[in-house]
């Protein structure tokens, strides 16, 4: 995934660019970078931060990059932002999104005049650098903008920092959230709708769906409006999203909430000492399920968080498996010959929340009834990159049906059976997963249920990774 983040100021906003760029470090692990324009031109820092946090890297920055316009980032690959010289000027530009198209914008790039492209390790193209190309075949820096978006497959907002002021485009279909907060003299853009609050900025706005702005300490102007058609991602709210954030007006903690509660009401009848979540993000599932089943909530175990802070995940399944096990400290008093119900957000493969119960079962538990807080996830998502699964075959769903249909071609009108709760098939792969991960039980939030905890229209969200439509 990452995250965004940029300041305008009458003053220093080097300050403000640090703490609202660290705010967002929960949206990715490997890369951090910052770019400030003031009396000395654009200053740029880019850190590794696959070991330490953001913000023990840029603490030296904040003291020696000076500015009243920034621009930082938090990526899970490429290093940004990037400074660029253009026939448009000098800008710095950082991005949030996917390119599925790469290799046929970079053909039409070079055809274009464009000479050449840095190539980052792997020889893989900086999808920054790709898109600062496509902008750079424009007359202008909006219009650039709205052509890139264009001939992206995939998703990409947009923060470009020029000497004058910040232009932000948000994806074309809104698949990612762009917000405007406001204090005195100060306008700031962000990812996070919460990463601002702290430092005396208010809500403004958010843009609309293709939606570009250009913002200098005096004012937002739209230089582009949204556009009419929607599709926002649902895994904001269930996975990535942090709590105190809200998109399109739904506050995350509070839909959460209401996930964990129509798990419950479909739930009737279950017989289980208490309600838990696997820390983070499960654990407000488990609060809404608490609070409408009459469950007791309670946390059978504690995430260690002083020296396993969430960006700190390798980029090797096997490290992040041990190193979500070790995160974890049993309370012992809290799990011998108890029952639970576990809520966590998801199920991708399935290693981790395997592990879980096991250590759950090793640690003296009776029962353990596993409610994650989606649907299935059936498909890789194809707009964001929130899934480090490199095949669809990588799902814990996909292998339990290729199994059942003796790995023979699953046709798009068969995988649909699996998607829908009232099916054998799907019933049938349920009980398959609970097997083979060890539950006591397992019983998915319904993909309307899901939909109906958002609470805006369907059509305006991407639920592509569960229902496989577009």
């Amino acid at each position: 995934m990452g995250g965004l983040f940029g300041v305008a100021s009458r003053n220093d906003c080097v300050f403000d660019l640090f703490y609202g760029t660290d705010y967002h470090s929960h949206l990715g692990t490997r890369r951090g970078g910052m770019a400030v324009y003031g009396e000395r031109g654009f200053d740029r820092s880019i850190h590794n931060i696959e070991n330490s946090p953001f913000r023990t890297k840029f603490e030296r920055d904040v003291d020696e990059m000076k500015g009243n316009l920034g621009i930082g980032c938090i990526s899970d690959n490429e290093p940004q932002p990037l400074t660029v010289r253009s026939h448009l000027g000098n800008y710095a530009i950082t991005t949030v999104g996917r390119i599925n198209n790469v290799d046929e914008l970079v053909d039409k790039t070079f055809e274009s005049g464009n000479p050449h492209f840095l190539e980052m390790s792997g020889g893989m193209i900086n999808p920054t650098e790709l898109v600062a190309a496509l902008i750079n075949q424009c007359t202008s820096i909006v219009e650039g903008i709205h052509y890139a978006q264009s001939v992206i497959e995939g998703s990409m907002s947009i923060l470009v920092l020029t000497p004058g002021g910040i232009y932000a485009a948000r994806d074309r279909l809104g698949r990612t959230p762009l917000v405007v907060g406001k204090k005195e003299g100060a306008y700031c853009v962000a990812f996070e709708s919460f990463s601002y609050l702290n430092m005396g900025y208010t809500n403004e706005r958010e843009l609309g769906p293709g939606e570009i702005v250009y913002i200098t300490p005096e004012s937002v102007e739209q230089v582009m409006a949204p556009g009419s058609e929607m599709k926002i991602c649902s895994f904001l709210w269930v996975y990535y999203g942090y709590p105190p954030s809200s998109y399109e007006g739904v506050n995350v903690e509070q839909m959460r909430y209401r996930c964990g509660a129509a798990l419950a009401e479909r739930d009737a009848g279950i017989d289980a000492d208490y309600v838990a979540g696997v820390p983070d993000s499960g654990i407000a599932h488990a609060v809404g399920y608490a609070n409408r089943s009459g469950i007791h909530f309670a946390r059978p175990f504690i995430k260690y968080t002083p020296t396993w802070p969430r960006s700190f995940m390798p980029a090797s399944q096997s490290q992040r498996n041990l190193i979500a096990h070790m995160k974890l400290i049993p309370v012992d008093s809290l799990i011998r010959g108890k029952s639970m119900v576990l809520i966590d957000d998801s199920i991708v493969r399935g290693t981790q929340l395997r592990e879980t119960t096991d250590f759950l079962y090793n640690s003296g538990a009776r029962e353990v009834h596993i409610r994650p807080g989606c649907p299935p996830l059936l498909h890789g998502c194809k707009y964001l990159n929130f899934s480090r699964s490199k095949s669809e075959m990588d799902l814990i769903t996909r292998q339990t049906i290729a199994r059942q249909e003796g790995n023979k071609k699953v046709t798009t009108w068969k995988l649909q059976k699996y998607t829908d709760p009232n099916t054998e098939e799907y019933n049938a792969m349920v009980k398959d997963i609970e097997k083979q991960l060890h539950f006591t039980s397992l019983k998915f939030l319904r993909l309307d249920d899901m939909v109906k905890s958002i609470g805006i229209e369907p059509c305006k969200l991407c639920t592509y990774c569960w229902s496989g439509k577009e």
